[in-house]
């Protein structure tokens, strides 16, 4: 896959941008606060549908009513145009190629990693945050897997508001059966998509990890389904602990197991990396999973997809940093990459340099 064009109007601090990226390295230069990861955020917006702004109305510049993004890109060979509107006065537009499509109809189309220094702690954050990077992979790779798990979601959300009504006393637990079942045979296929892609991102990290490490660590993922003692009949094992669990799901109002809350666990010579992990580890171990999904969504999708990667020059040492990039040369990734210091890549020619200052884009030397 290979973006030729990018538009910004009106977004977030951004008046107007239009620049045509290399197909190689993109190098975004400036100080904090001038609108670099603005950049990344909006292309990683087109494939996810997904921002750090509390709202979208709030991805609008300060003072404007909409804002657009437009990409050009090149997938399987094949030109494509992806427009998004937002508006604070009508609902969001998105249009591939100049028809309407919805939202779940974008996921997958244009894919990206989006690689930030907060990703380089992912390990000690909260669970929620390994399972959307997760999810994240795998709905780009495997579109039908973002529409099973919005029907998962939905449904503990139907649930939840069901198991509210019988705590107060306006609904029955019986009506609870048929909730359940459902929920137990949508569980059964987010588990079991999310087993065949942990089982491949297992072997791809692994092998980065010893790459980096120089043959010294061993990386290893599970998949921890808090709740399921086992892996074998799924939506049965599933149905029989959400009986079980009923009488406190009732008490809390809430479903208390299940996909919305499994977790990813990570170990690094069998020690795990959340509790043993040395900040060089938890480094390496984050740098080898970026580049694990890279290699993931290729071998899903056939090609590699759009590298964001958001001021992490700054967090990498040398060693590690010369890796990355020369990853990225040998596999010729299309990467854009925002950073205050042009010290961290080669003096030699690098793919395009871009200044960005006050929102503003200009050609760099």
């Amino acid at each position: 896959m290979n973006v030729t064009e990018i538009f910004l109007k009106d977004w977030r601090n951004l008046a107007e941008v239009n620049f045509f990226p290399d197909v190689a390295t993109n190098i975004f230069l400036g100080q904090n606060a001038q609108g670099k990861t603005n950049i990344l955020e909006a292309i990683n917006f087109a494939s996810l549908l997904r921002s750090r702004a509390g709202k979208e109305s709030e991805l609008i510049r300060w003072g404007e009513t909409a804002a657009l993004l437009r990409i050009k890109f090149l997938k399987a060979g094949i030109s494509h145009e992806l427009a998004i509107e937002i508006s604070s006065e009508r609902k969001r537009r998105i249009l591939l190629d100049g028809n309407p499509i919805r939202p779940k109809e974008l996921i997958g189309k244009l894919n990206s990693v989006f690689f930030s220094p907060e990703d380089l702690f992912m390990f000690k954050s909260s669970p929620m945050v390994r399972r959307k990077f997760l999810d994240a992979q795998i709905s780009q790779a495997v579109p039908i897997y973002f529409l099973e798990l919005t029907k998962y979601n939905r449904l503990v959300e139907l649930r939840n508001a069901l198991l509210k009504k019988i705590r107060d006393g306006s609904a029955q637990v019986d009506e609870l059966d048929i909730w359940d079942e459902q929920l137990a045979f949508a569980a059964e296929k987010v588990i079991n998509k999310r087993l065949t892609s942990i089982y491949k991102l297992n072997f791809l990290a692994n092998f980065i990890q010893e790459k980096i490490s120089a043959q010294a660590e061993n990386l290893s993922v599970v998949y921890d389904l808090r709740g399921l003692d086992s892996q074998e009949n799924i939506s049965a094992n599933f149905l029989k602990e959400l009986r079980a669990r009923r009488f406190k799901d009732i008490q809390s109002g809430s479903t208390s197991f299940g996909p919305h809350r499994d977790d990813l666990k990570f170990f690094v010579n069998g020690r795990e990396l959340k509790l043993f992990g040395s900040q060089g580890q938890l480094r390496t171990a984050a740098l080898a999973l970026k580049l694990s999904e890279l290699q993931f969504l290729k071998s899903e999708t056939g090609e590699y997809p759009l590298l964001l990667l958001d001021d992490v020059m700054s967090e990498l040492d040398s060693a590690r940093r010369e890796m990355l990039l020369e990853f990225l040369r040998r596999e010729k990734i299309q990467t854009l990459i925002t950073a205050t210091d042009r010290a961290y890549f080669p003096t030699e020619t690098f793919g395009k340099i871009f200044l960005v200052k006050a929102g503003r884009l200009t050609d760099g030397v």
